[in-house]
């Protein structure tokens, strides 16, 4: 075998290799609505603003006196989905002033001791899961 057929040889396996290596994959492109951008901008300012009542100086006490800390309701409010943090933002914007703070805490409260119920928590040990 000569030299230059070896070469010629060497050089089409390696670019056959190269051919079926190569990642190929179809390209999709799609118009992207506004709706789902502003849907997924708003939980996520929905959920700064959860936080940020956590952050208060009184509902912080409120939790803890009903026997939560407030890192663990943190925790939860970073894991709810849209529609959980969707839900609670609306409750908040119908509470009058000065009953949010009660209510936050009331609301954050019952959703742990639900979620404490089915299983996916173990926050409260006078909670048993079914």
């Amino acid at each position: 075998m000569s030299g230059s057929s070896f070469l010629t040889r060497a050089l089409a396996v390696i670019c056959a290799l190269a051919l079926f290596g190569a990642a190929t994959s179809p390209i999709h492109a799609s118009m992207l609505g506004t709706g789902p951008l502003i849907e997924a901008e708003q939980s996520a300012a929905d959920r700064d603003r959860l936080l940020a009542q956590l952050e208060r100086e009184e509902v912080r006490e409120q939790l803890q006196a009903l026997g939560v800390q407030p890192e663990f309701a943190a925790e939860r409010i970073a894991r709810m989905t849209d529609a959980e943090i969707r839900m609670l933002s609306e409750q908040l914007d119908e509470l009058p002033a000065g009953a949010g703070l009660l209510g936050v805490a009331l609301f954050i409260v019952l959703l742990l001791v639900i979620t404490d119920a089915l299983g996916i928590t173990d926050i409260f040990p006078f909670v048993h899961a079914q």
